[in-house]
């Protein structure tokens, strides 16, 4: 979208905000219907029963139901879009809407944030939500300790506090105009303050369904919540979630009816899904992106000339079409989609130039480079292919890469920030000061590369506060340069969220912030 007006942006004209779109604002996601019969759909009327079973492409055995915890589809569908909500979501037309906060209101200066909390809500214990439990599930990611990726993004409040029994008030150290967006991230699921002491491990919350097993990188399986809050949501009795991590297990589960669906699809079979009777498959552009992610602290990446001739020694347009089959745009080494308002479209785009990349390596001093790529099918299907996709078209730079391939579980406990070159991917986020201050800033825990650049740090923070959005604009382009001409990452695409399904499973538009429509599938899909 090159422009404001007609975007989903919560501004209308320059230097003005209107208040509706702000409180309530869309994220600006350009979003597909599914393939496949989504729009025939949306006739159909919801019915209760049946048990969905999914399957996953990613799982662990160190996975856990705690929200500070990184997390991949599999347990985060789990944990924040079946056991849990947040006091906000993003619809699957991509609109900021409430959830366990009925409203929230903001001071002019974007500072001081109140959310009125629903009444009558309660967890899967019996015990009611409170203002207390708010309170308690947004400090528990604040704390000294807590590595948790919402840590960053809570940095700026100066005090958090109950107001009466219906009411949260957030008083920020400087504005954010993007506050009400922070409380949707997953990290941020309202868990139960039990005897002083926040539950975050036995999964009880507030959502559509109540957990009965839970083992890691397995299984997990739960039934419908009686008293969720929500009517016109749940529609299935239970649930089982499977971690099936080979693609052709995944693939031949769906084929043999053992699940209903899969998520992800793999690319290899997607055609033949496609062409199968009583199969459906479902692709939504998105702000997911895959990277390689440097280690600046180490040697060779330190060198920005390295990181650059890495930067043009990659193949992009291979990459869509080899890895994602299509399913997928071109990136440009930094993390906001062409999709975002404030996507800086005047940048060139870079491309695979192995001249470029010999000039760089020779401005670092070198004449060649030999450097270790750490890569797992644990991230995305067709991960270790990427790695040695990044080999293949590397070497006549005379780059020569090492591929390892590390093992798929536990990738993001043991390898994940451990090792100084990698292959991963970031979930996207609704605005773009989410994923800059997640990933890139200098105070977050998961600044995957340890870069540091006191004037990114500071046009972020300026960014964030202002309400006009030209001046906004300006600086969401700058620090998408500063990546760009600097950035320690290679971000070679935005990958589609894709899956398939069973004809007999229904669904309205699928959001596309997040995999398994938002990680809400057991909340939003029924059978027909």
């Amino acid at each position: 979208m090159p422009g404001f007006e007609n975007d989903h942006s919560v501004y209308n004209a320059p230097g003005k905000i209107n208040r509706r779109r702000f409180l309530t604002g869309a994220a600006g996601i350009t979003l597909v219907p599914a393939l496949g019969g989504t729009l025939a759909y949306a006739a159909d009327q919801p019915k209760r029963g049946g048990t969905l079973r999914v399957g996953f492409g990613t799982g662990s055995t160190v996975d856990d139901l705690d929200p500070s915890r990184v997390g991949e589809a599999f347990k985060v569908t789990l944990a924040r879009g079946t056991l849990r909500n947040n006091l906000t979501e993003i619809s699957p037309a991509g609109e900021l809407v409430p959830e366990l906060a009925e409203r929230w209101d903001v001071s002019p200066d974007a500072r001081t944030w109140t959310f009125t909390i629903r009444k009558g809500v309660e967890f899967h214990n019996g015990k009611s939500l409170t203002p207390a439990d708010v309170v308690a599930s947004i400090n528990y990611h604040r704390g000294e300790t807590n590595k948790s990726g919402a840590r960053s993004l809570l940095a700026d409040i100066e005090e958090i506090k109950t107001d009466g029994p219906d009411k949260v008030v957030v008083v920020l150290k400087r504005g954010n105009a993007d506050f009400s967006y922070y409380t949707s991230i997953f990290q941020l699921q309202i868990c139960p303050e039990i005897d002083g002491k926040l539950d975050v491990l036995s999964g009880i919350g507030t959502g559509p369904y109540k957990l009965t097993e839970f083992a890691a990188g397995v299984r997990a399986t739960g039934t419908r919540n009686p008293n969720y809050f929500r009517s016109d949501r749940a529609f299935f009795d239970a649930f089982e979630f499977r971690a099936l991590l080979d693609a052709t297990a995944r693939t031949n589960a769906l084929l043999t009816n053992a699940v209903d669906v899969i998520v992800p699809a793999d690319m290899q079979t997607i055609d033949l899904l496609k062409r199968r009777a009583g199969l459906e498959v479902f692709s939504v552009p998105t702000r997911h992106h895959h990277v390689f992610p440097m280690q600046v602290t180490n040697a060779p990446f330190a060198n920005s000339e390295v990181r650059m001739a890495l930067k043009y020694a990659f193949n992009r347009e291979a990459h869509v079409q080899k890895i994602l089959k299509g399913f997928g745009t071109i990136g440009n080494d930094h993390p906001i989609a062409p999709s975002d308002p404030f996507y800086a479209k005047d940048l060139p785009q870079r491309g695979y130039d192995i001249d470029k990349a010999k000039f760089h390596l020779k401005q670092a001093g070198l004449s060649k480079l030999e450097v270790s790529l750490s890569g797992s099918d644990s991230p995305y299907a067709g991960c270790v292919d990427a790695c040695a996709l990044f080999k293949e078209y590397a070497a006549p730079a005379g780059i020569d890469i090492n591929v390892v391939r590390e093992p798929r579980d536990g990738y993001y406990a043991n390898v994940w920030m451990k090792r100084p070159f990698l292959a991963s991917y970031w979930v996207g986020r609704p605005t773009a000061d989410m994923i800059l201050t997640t990933v890139y800033s200098s105070g977050s825990s998961f600044n995957e590369t340890s870069w540091k650049n006191p004037r990114f740090d500071q046009l972020l923070t300026e960014a964030r506060a202002m309400l006009d959005q030209n001046a906004r604009r300006e600086r969401y382009v700058e620090l998408q340069t500063m990546l760009y001409q600097d950035g320690p990452t290679v971000i070679p695409a935005f990958a589609n969220y894709t899956g398939a399904h069973s004809s007999k499973l229904r669904h309205g538009q699928i959001g596309g912030n997040a995999e398994a429509d938002d990680f809400k599938i057991a909340e939003r899909w029924w059978f027909a």
